[in-house]
């Protein structure tokens, strides 16, 4: 747990610090106000729980809508195919970089869910995931696209299935 802290706060960027930053100034205007309006009880009530409610929720909510808008990206699938003799998915696709900043890294995630043709269960299907593989790509360029491909195994499921695929990048 140490290690995923010290992990999260060696990455963060400069933006980061001043979203924690506005977070902390926002949730102390709002204390300073309910001290000021103390005399009416129920907007300082009001100030008071609304300023808490910012210091909880304003950094996490935050963080990942910031990293959505910064760090966007495009990901694909080209082609899936099954291999006969042994128990593993290629997948082959490509990465955008389609943000105004050079990733780093990016993680790009696979996952394997059941396949319906009852549409609300195919909707739950996609929450539990039959397998799931990652893999690493680093150093994509603004606007650079870079394809790749990903090896799904060992996968034994025999009836029908979907893919779907996800990246994370900084």
């Amino acid at each position: 747990m140490k290690a995923k802290i010290i992990a999260f706060v060696h990455n963060l960027i400069s933006y980061d610090y001043m979203l924690f930053g506005g977070v902390f100034v926002f949730f102390l205007l709002f204390i300073i106000l309910s001290i000021v309006l103390r005399r009416k009880i129920g907007l300082a009530l009001f100030f008071l729980l609304f300023g808490f409610v910012i210091l909880i929720v304003g950094p996490t909510v935050g963080y990942s809508e910031l990293h959505k808008y910064l760090f966007k990206s495009e990901v694909k699938i080209i082609s899936q195919k099954r291999l006969i003799f042994t128990p593993a998915i290629v997948l082959k696709g490509s990465l955008k970089n389609v943000s105004k900043f050079d990733f780093k890294e990016c993680k790009i995630t696979a996952y394997v869910h059941k396949k319906s043709k009852n549409k609300l269960r195919n909707i739950m299907y996609q929450f539990k995931h039959i397998q799931k593989m990652s893999m690493l790509e680093s150093d994509i360029q603004k606007g650079q696209t870079r394809n790749f491909k990903l090896i799904i195994e060992p996968f034994s499921y025999k009836k029908s299935y979907d893919i779907s695929i996800k990246a994370s990048c900084r």
